[in-house]
């Protein structure tokens, strides 16, 4: 007969199976008697599980839903299914639920016997994904350890590749993940470099913990702002190469208010106008304030942001494009319009 405590943990497993359990059937199962039984279930009550009991000749205990989530107990294959799921919201999908997917498998992992482990992550490994994320994916066991370092306040090194593809490691005591866009971003004090850094996830390698402990936990907010500065800081910026339907004196105009620096010369009719460095969405907004015809010689970027507020803005199939609106053919846009690599996805 097993001890009082496994033998509660069996019965809590039997009652997690959606059917209705007879005394005698418990019974048997544990190896005890009915007055056991009662007792025992007694006792997964004042533990905040809710059994119900029926009366009669077709009377048993039943677990039901109750007012808060009680802890589950899990066999083998459920654990591994769960953590499987978990780690597909955490990775590739379901921006909502992200975050607490990521919390939910870094409990999930660390309870789990190594050989379980070795399980999930062949599996993991093994699975492909039918809809693909926009960003690139980041290795859910890159998440958990990270998420568990946070959790833990503790010290991680990790590597990390930066967008020109250089290797370097890392020593520094991480505060959140943060999704931006679709993606995961770790945002953390860089020991040697002495400052805040942000790092994207699917380029961090071989996180681990060094046991060391980390600075308290900033607040949500100004990891938020943090990031917004940090986004600002490193958003691409570029010189649009714009003809304006319109005379030169009239965009001398109507520029000054809207397109800041820059230079005007006059084209026949029209007027070309070669911008300071700013960033797409800006250009954007300035040109589309102008309630002019115009065409758009470069960048690339420029075109396909202003596709992209098209198909966002567009009504139906016959609505005309924006750079139609706006006084240039789909054709003088030339190029293929793709989604705008500052916006998400």
């Amino acid at each position: 007969m097993a001890g009082p405590t496994s033998r509660l943990l069996t019965l809590l497993s039997l009652l997690q199976t959606p059917r209705t359990w007879s005394g005698s059937e418990l019974a048997a199962r544990l190896e005890v008697t009915h007055r056991t039984v009662r007792r025992d279930v007694d006792r997964l009550r004042e533990m905040g599980y809710p059994v119900d009991a029926d009366l009669g000749a077709h009377g048993g205990y039943r677990l039901v839903a109750g007012t808060s989530m009680p802890p589950l107990l899990l066999e083998d294959d459920e654990a591994i299914a769960v953590a499987l799921g978990l780690r597909t919201i955490a990775v590739h999908g379901l921006p909502e639920l992200e975050d607490a997917g990521v919390r939910a498998l870094t409990k999930l992992s660390q309870s789990l016997p190594a050989r379980l482990r070795h399980r999930v992550r062949a599996l993991g490994a093994a699975a492909v994904p039918w809809a693909r994320s926009s960003g690139n994916t980041v290795d859910a066991d890159v998440l958990t350890v990270l998420s568990a370092a946070i959790a833990n306040r503790e010290r991680v090194r990790l590597d990390y590749e930066d967008r020109g593809g250089s290797l370097s490691a890392r020593h520094v005591e991480p505060q959140r993940l943060v999704t931006v866009h679709n993606r995961w971003y770790l945002v953390a004090f860089d020991l040697d470099r002495d400052d805040w850094r942000q790092f994207r996830a699917d380029r961090i390698s071989a996180p681990r913990g060094t046991g060391a402990r980390a600075r308290e936990l900033m607040p949500a907010e100004e990891v938020l702002a943090h990031l917004e500065r940090a986004e600002l800081a490193m958003a691409p910026t570029y010189r649009a190469d714009v003809t304006l339907r319109l005379s030169l004196e009239v965009a001398q105009v109507r520029l000054r208010d809207h397109l800041g620096d820059g230079e005007l010369t006059s084209e026949a009719d029209a007027t070309r106008w070669r911008s300071a460095s700013d960033t797409v969405e800006w250009l954007a907004i300035r040109l589309l304030a102008m309630d002019c015809r115009f065409v758009v010689h470069g960048p690339q970027e420029l075109r396909d942001h202003l596709g992209w507020i098209h198909e966002r803005t567009r009504v139906d199939g016959e609505a005309r494009s924006s750079a139609e609106i706006h006084g240039a053919s789909p054709k003088q846009l030339s190029g293929p319009v793709r989604r705008s690599p500052n916006r998400p996805q």
